[in-house]
């Protein structure tokens, strides 16, 4: 039976997306220097050591890794981590950032069915209606126009965006199946599993990257040291703890942050729509984990 997620469950769900509402942002800035495959590899690798160190510096040690164990994580590796950043990285130079946000408010219908019949989340009405209010405040936010089908490379862009999400999806399943682990060991590996997979890719098209100037490349820093290293290792720990339906309450929050962000740095104004919004998508949030949430706001 799947735990009810406790007060940290919450900060960190809010707290992941917060860190992701920023990420494309922060993703576009790097590729104005450097190629799509160089900054997914990048950002995994920057965050896989900072994660290796982190074990050194508290001690922890890699498990013992049996057939079962060493299998979850290479599958857990590849589709949270090297798939998704590369589709995304190529996606985004072709589609609005704020089509890439919707993709991932897409995330929890995917999980949905997949944790009913893989994990020990059994789907219920109340989940599901909470679900589909939280997606439908996505889309409010969204607003009309994205979802038409682009010209050129834009319909692949936009498929690429909505595999990635489809492989986040997956990916949550298997962590939460995942064989017991540390958080920072099951974090750093899966991190590891995508550097080793990007590397060779990126050498082979892109190169050795050059010093492209002092923005792309202290963007590179920050998606491989916050929304990678930090936000993987968050990303393991809520979904051990909470499962995997409890984790996509994050996808929600990604395009309200994105605006946010819009709005705080760009002096973009927040329309109408925002507020709408926010309120659907919190409402949502709400009904599907209505227990939790009472418990970790009432201490009981």
């Amino acid at each position: 039976m799947v735990s009810q997620p406790t007060k940290q469950d919450w900060i960190g769900v809010f707290s992941l997306g917060l860190i992701w509402g920023g990420t494309f942002m922060v993703v576009a800035m790097a590729l104005e220097g450097y190629g799509p495959i160089t900054v997914a590899t990048s950002r995994t690798t920057l965050g896989a050591l900072t994660l290796l160190v982190l074990m050194q510096i508290t001690g922890r040690r890699f498990p013992t890794l049996t057939p079962a164990l060493g299998g979850s994580i290479i599958l857990i590796g590849v589709l949270s981590t090297a798939i998704p950043f590369m589709l995304l990285s190529w996606g985004q130079q072709f589609v609005p950032s704020a089509f890439a946000g919707l993709s991932m408010a897409a995330i929890p219908l995917m999980v949905l069915p997949l944790a009913h019949f893989f994990s020990d989340e059994p789907l219920n009405l109340r989940r599901f209606l909470g679900v589909c209010l939280g997606f439908s405040g996505a889309l409010v936010l969204i607003g009309p126009g994205l979802l038409q089908l682009g010209q050129g490379t834009e319909p692949l862009a936009q498929m690429a965006c909505i595999t990635a999400a489809l492989c986040y999806a997956v990916s949550s399943i298997l962590t939460r199946r995942c064989p017991p682990i540390d958080p920072v060991a099951l974090a750093a590996l899966t991190l590891l599993v995508g550097a080793a997979l990007l590397l060779p890719i990126m050498l082979m098209t892109e190169g050795l990257p050059d010093w492209q100037g002092t923005r792309p490349t202290l963007a590179l820093i920050v998606l491989g040291l916050v929304p990678t290293a930090l936000a993987n290792l968050l990303r393991v720990s809520i979904t051990r703890s909470a499962g995997s339906v409890f984790l996509t309450l994050v996808n929600y929050q990604v395009p309200v942050w994105s605006m946010v962000f819009g709005a705080w740095i760009l002096s973009e104004a927040l329309p109408l729509r925002f507020y709408i919004a926010l309120t659907l998508i919190l409402t949502g949030m709400a009904i599907s984990q209505w227990f939790s949430l009472r418990k970790a706001l009432m201490g009981r």
